[in-house]
Formats: structure tokens, sequence, C-alpha cells
């Protein structure tokens, strides 16, 4: 999924920074799958040095093929949620 498609399924349809503060500070603490959240780009957005690789590996030890430029097919990869 992407940062915005979190914040429209919020409720908050310009919402991807909020979803970025949100999962930075509270990832750790509840055991969020941040790395399965990427720009809408297809990109990994983190730029803190180590990051976008751990970030790379987390997606890739589940299947997640990337390019050399830390992108992903959105096309084949982006989740689309049952909206009940």
């Amino acid at each position: 999924m992407t940062y915005g498609q979190i914040g429209q399924l919020a409720g908050s349809p310009r919402g991807a920074r909020q979803v970025v503060r949100i999962l930075h500070s509270s990832s750790k603490k509840h055991q969020l799958p941040w790395h399965r959240v990427i720009n809408a780009k297809g990109e990994i957005g983190i730029k803190a040095d180590g990051a976008a690789e751990h970030q790379r590996i987390l997606l890739e030890s589940e299947g997640i093929l990337l390019t050399n430029r830390n992108t992903i097919d959105l096309q084949a990869y982006r989740h689309h949620p049952e909206i009940f």
C-alpha cells in the first residue's frame, strides 16, 4: 500500500504525511508492518541511513521484487483492501 492509500482509507485523502509520521513514531511500539508501505511512485521513500536497505531486505524476504533503484511495480504489488 502507499501512504496516500492509507490516508484515504482513514478518511483523510491528503493525509499521506500524517501516515508517515504515525508509522515513524508508532511502528516499533505497536509492531506495525511499516516496511510494506511505500510512496505513490512505488519507491522506498525512507532517506535515513540504512533504513531504505532494511526496508528493501524486509520486502524481498516477503517475495517482493525491487529494481536497483528501490522501486516496485505498483500494478503487481499494490494492495487493494475490501471496504465494507
